[in-house]
This record gives structure tokens, sequence and C-alpha cells, in this order.
């Protein structure tokens, strides 16, 4: 049976949800729609050169990769690419053609370095390693148990400080983004990244249509955004935590515990039943915060990287 590499066609919903199912099946630890795989494919810059391809096997989809330049690094040439095969498929050849057609394209549009997250199980590592990447850092994903687990209780703000929800401020979401770029400038990771402009914000971030506006908490002090956890939804029963930050003035308040319980209570009533995140392995204090609240290591990832000079 042959296999073949060929784009997503986006105006076909049918084949939008084949690539959602073999994500959900090889990673499903993470939170994806078909709205919102199309959301990503039409809202990245031109600079971006986000792609989206699948391996095919009579028709059926039995590997995915998404792939692009990371236009918000600094560092120009900054290249990814993230492959996923269907664990009823393996061995047939779908993640080496998907690699290599990935890697064309993004070498074809100026990328000096790639950088790839993989499943960190030997079969996975040895397959990076051959195609000549290397090991650099980890992640963990984390699950809890929003059936059954017991939150910590419900804890007041602090005086000067109140609860509100992303969709508090969707009349002006600025606040957010500034709050969002300065969390962001300091989280560990191999790829820098900057957040200077907000209409891309905008339209990646805040409209994201996984985005969860009534779960993702923000606490206000003094009127101004000083933590926050962003959450993202399936509708169904998946919630995953995108990011949760805090002014670098405000930290060592517990304030990022104060939004997330917020928000982890109010998810469970609202019935959703899995509570997943991630974080690097490097960032001891959000994993401590996790921990606090009953999450669980469920799989680690190693992000590999390809120099080419």
């Amino acid at each position: 049976m042959t296999v073949i590499v060929r784009d997503l066609r986006a105006a076909d919903p049918a084949d939008a949800e084949a690539f959602v199912e073999v994500r959900r099946l090889a990673l499903p630890f993470m939170v994806s729609t078909a709205e919102s795989l199309l959301h990503d494919a039409t809202h990245a810059t031109p600079e971006a050169h986000y792609r989206q391809l699948v391996a095919e096997a009579d028709g059926e989809v039995i590997g995915t990769v998404q792939l692009g330049i990371a236009d918000d690094s600094p560092v120009p040439g900054q290249g990814y690419l993230n492959v996923y095969v269907h664990p009823g498929h393996p061995r047939r050849g779908a993640g080496d053609l998907l690699v290599r057609a990935a890697e064309e394209r993004l070498t074809a549009v100026g990328a000096r370095r790639l950088l790839s997250w993989v499943l960190n199980t030997p079969e996975n590592r040895a397959f990076a390693e051959r195609r000549g990447y290397t090991a650099s850092r980890s992640a963990h994903f984390l699950r809890l148990d929003l059936a059954h687990g017991a939150l910590p209780p419900l804890q007041a703000p602090p005086e000067g400080a109140a609860l509100r929800t992303a969709a508090d401020f969707a009349d002006d979401p600025r606040p957010l983004f500034d709050l969002d770029a300065e969390s962001s400038a300091d989280e560990p990771s191999d790829l820098d990244a900057e957040f200077d402009d907000y209409e891309l914000w905008l339209a990646e971030t805040f409209r994201h249509p996984l985005l969860d506006h009534a779960l993702s908490t923000v606490v206000v002090v003094d009127g101004t955004p000083a933590a926050f956890t962003a959450v993202r939804t399936d509708g169904r029963d998946r919630y995953f935590t995108g990011m949760t930050g805090t002014a670098r003035a405000s930290r060592g308040r517990g304030l990022a515990k104060l939004a997330k319980n917020d928000s982890l209570h109010r998810a469970r009533t609202a019935g959703y039943t899995e509570a997943f995140t991630g974080n690097d392995a490097g960032n001891g204090p959000m994993l401590a915060i996790n921990k606090w609240f009953g999450y669980e290591v469920c799989a680690t990832e190693v992000r590999y990287v390809r120099e080419l000079g």
C-alpha cells in the first residue's frame, strides 16, 4: 500500500477531522478541533510559512505534520516541524515521508535551524537522532482528574484584587496582551519569542476558537491585570491550560494559584472531566503549583534540534 504526502485540504471538513483524529490518538493530552485547525491555517502570517501536511494510505490519513517559521522569534530562520503518526499504522514510512517533505519546504524558505517536539520513547528518539537531530530541553504533559480529584478550596482574593474572566475584556483586550507578552518573555525555552504585534495576537490568541473566555481567569490588582490562566477547551470534556502567568511586579503573592484554582473549580462545574497542561521540565515554580493542584505527569516530550549551517 503506497503512502503519499499532500497538503491538508482546507476546504474539506472531513480532511480536517481526519487530521485532528490522528492528533487526538497520537497526542491525547492536547486539545484540538477541526475548526481550530483551519483557524491556525487561515490566520498565520505569510512570513510564518505555516503548512499542514498529511500522510495518506489508501485514502486514509495516517500521519500529520505542522510546520513553519517562528516569525515571532528575534532570530531569523528558526523552523519547526511536529510530526505525529496514527498509532494503529506504525512502521509504514509515514513519519519518514512527512519529515522529508517538511524539511524540504522549510529549507526552501530559508530555515537555518529546525526544531521538533518528540515524545520521550526510545523508538521516537531514535527516529529523530537517525535524521541528524540532537536532544535539547524537555517538557512534561500533566493530567488532573477533574471528575473525581479533590481541588484545593476556593480562596478569596487579597485586598485590592478581584477575579475577572477574559470575557470581561472583550471590548479592550490590550491589557491582557501586555500581561501575556511580559509573562511569555520569561518562559523557559530554546526558542525565544517576542510579542509585539497586537493585531496578530488578537487573531491568533484572543480570538482563537479554542480559547475559552469564560473559563480563562484574570486576577486584577488595583484595576490592572496582574495574573491570568488562559484555558483552551474542546467543548466536550477536555480542558487545557495553555498559559498561566504573573506580571513581574506581582510575583510571589500566589496570584497564579488563585487564578488557576478559580478556573478549575468553574471548569468542573461546567462538566469538564479531564484537565491537562504542559510545563517545561526546568520550570520548577509552575511544576510545583501544578503538583499542589494534584496534576501528575502523564507524558514527556523532548525538543530535538537540527542545525542546518
